[in-house]
């Protein structure tokens, strides 16, 4: 039984456009700008929201990150 020689196939990288990135690329920063403030500034100076819920929730987040709340 004899076996062909296969030439190896060269490996074919996608070609994604920067016009197809760019929309994601500037929601997961904005996304990322969102989520730092409420784990680093909210029930600070700047607090958009009353109370101490919002604190809490992200309380454990805030102090793993290295981010000082009392």
């Amino acid at each position: 039984m004899s076996q062909a020689a296969h030439a190896p196939v060269p490996l074919q990288i996608p070609v994604i456009p920067v016009r197809q990135i760019l929309p994601w690329a500037v929601f997961a920063g904005l996304l990322f700008v969102i989520v730092l403030y409420f784990v680093s500034t909210e029930q600070g100076a700047l607090s958009v929201f009353d109370g101490t819920y919002l604190h809490e929730l992200v309380h454990d987040g805030r102090h793993l990150l290295g981010f000082p709340c009392h």
